[in-house]
């Protein structure tokens, strides 16, 4: 699976802070949880990356 492969999974994603001072995605899919902690430069690169995407895909759909 790449992605550009689209799957029919419906999917919670909840992003904050822990008491740990990180930054965590939670990911819950079909029962399954995934949590991934970030530092918070982590997190402000993938913000970016986030935003950068955003912005090609925009430019695709334009």
């Amino acid at each position: 699976m790449g992605i550009n492969s689209e799957r029919d999974i419906e999917a919670n994603l909840q992003i904050g802070p822990t008491d740990q001072g990180m930054v965590r995605l939670f990911v819950l899919a079909d029962g399954i949880e995934i949590p991934m902690d970030f530092s918070p430069e982590e997190a402000d690169e993938i913000a970016e990356e986030i935003k950068l995407a955003a912005k090609g895909a925009r430019k695709l759909k334009g």
